[in-house]
């Protein structure tokens, strides 16, 4: 169950500075397993992806699926899981185009500037197996891409064999994919990465994993790009005496339920509201039926009582939360004061299952406080930037003596060359 920590106290301080750091993983636990698995597959390619497939669950016949049955996939699901999965991929894409960048040129006194954005020219979505299928992470990943141009996406995904790969084959139709990997942990990172004889080498890697998928993701970036490390996830419930202690239960078992490392994070006005909810994170224990994992998920986390708006805001805001559901009398004023989440939930009546499956914004978030420097997967992720400079003859005349100034001032006298040349009409050569 959730520990209480009273703010002004010591408990309180060194409970706050550890939940800071929850972001740090035992990274040095898994990384010799994943060097192994990386430098097998640079070197062996398809036949080390399937030896590993083999070890950690389960040998695929096709390593790579192209023509993978995603329309017939989505026709056979049930009325209310095909129209939630379309209602879906049409939310997120809608929202997603807001985000395009279409790049933009200016002039000023003969200097052309901009910047020219395009789009990789392959991405790779990893989506995890195991304890539970996520379709929703194929269209939350994958969509994004779609909607920036990318012109082909690779889906990474440890594939069951059986029915219950039509929510994926769906997902992976509704959102673009070209082709299915079927395949997991590192050894699926190591391929989208290096490129085997059946997988290309993909240009940027998004998606969440376990620690396994997310120290390869690290050790990778380099050779690609990377859209950041995932952790468990987590959630940051603010309440003041005001709100519900039923929904601000069941939006931390919400979180808690996802894994046992999870961190159900509450942030509320009294000790009373800590009380009320205790009662009822007890209640509705009792009948989930991921109960054992929420409530080993419910350990990690904390309940750090502050008694006023700005404390409490300023405490939400050190714990930068992957989710922030804000259960007060004025969740605007209050989300002015928490400046750091992945995704803000404003309002009692704003669950964050919405976001998770249906609002618009992709639900792929920086995890352990990773959101003071990190942002919501987006269009923008998918993307280059090139700068476009263009000088002409007179301007370049005009910035001469401060170009060559900068580069004598650093020993570079190249770099001024290099500009009088461009200025200097050679000696006329008499015969």
């Amino acid at each position: 169950m959730l520990a209480t920590f009273v703010d002004g106290t010591p408990e309180f301080d060194a409970a706050l500075r550890r939940l800071e750091s929850r972001g740090e993983s035992d990274f040095a636990r898994a990384e010799p397993v994943v060097r192994e698995i990386l430098d097998a597959v640079r070197r062996e390619g398809d036949e080390a992806v399937q030896r590993y497939n083999e070890r950690f669950g389960r040998r695929a016949p096709h390593l790579v699926v192209r023509d993978y049955p995603g329309a017939a996939a989505l026709a056979r699901l049930s009325p209310d899981v095909h129209d939630a999965m379309v209602l879906a991929a049409t939310r997120v894409r809608a929202f997603h185009q807001h985000e395009r960048d279409v790049g933009f040129r200016y002039d000023e006194a003969g200097v052309t500037l901009g910047m020219r954005v395009l789009p990789v020219s392959r991405a790779g979505v990893y989506a995890p197996g195991g304890k539970a299928r996520y379709p929703s992470s194929v269209i939350m990943s994958a969509v994004p891409a779609q909607v920036a141009g990318v012109p082909e996406i690779i889906l990474a995904t440890p594939l069951a064999g059986d029915a219950s790969d039509d929510v994926i084959y769906a997902a992976a139709h509704l959102s673009g994919v070209s082709a299915i990997v079927d395949a997991g942990g590192a050894q699926a990172i190591a391929a989208l990465a290096y490129g085997t004889k059946s997988v290309p080498q993909v240009d940027k890697i998004v998606g969440p994993g376990n620690l396994y998928v997310a120290c390869a993701k690290r050790l990778v970036f380099g050779a690609v790009d990377i859209d950041g490390i995932a952790g468990p996830s987590e959630i940051v419930v603010v309440a003041d005496d005001e709100a519900d202690p039923r929904i601000v239960a069941a939006d931390l078992l919400s979180q808690a339920e996802h894994d046992e490392a999870a961190y159900p994070l509450l942030v509320c006005s009294s000790d009373l509201m800590a009380s009320a909810v205790r009662r009822e994170l007890e209640l509705q224990l009792s009948t989930l039926p991921r109960a054992a994992i929420a409530r080993a998920a419910l350990a990690n986390g904390a309940t750090l009582v502050a008694p006023t708006n700005d404390r409490m805001g300023a405490v939400a805001d050190r714990l930068a939360g992957e989710h922030l559901a804000l259960h007060v009398a004025d969740p605007e004023t209050m989300l002015t004061r928490v400046r750091r989440a992945g995704a803000a939930f404003v309002g009692a009546s704003t669950p964050e299952a919405a976001g998770d499956y249906l609002a618009g914004p992709s639900h792929v978030l920086p995890t352990g406080g990773a959101v003071r420097f990190g942002s919501p997967l987006g269009v923008y992720d998918f993307v280059t930037r090139t700068s476009i400079i263009r000088y002409s003859p007179e301007a370049l005349a005009k910035h001469q003596k401060a170009i060559c100034a900068f580069a004598r001032v650093e020993g570079l006298e190249a770099h001024a060359r290099a500009v009088e040349v461009r200025l200097t009409r050679p000696a006329d050569k008499t015969p």
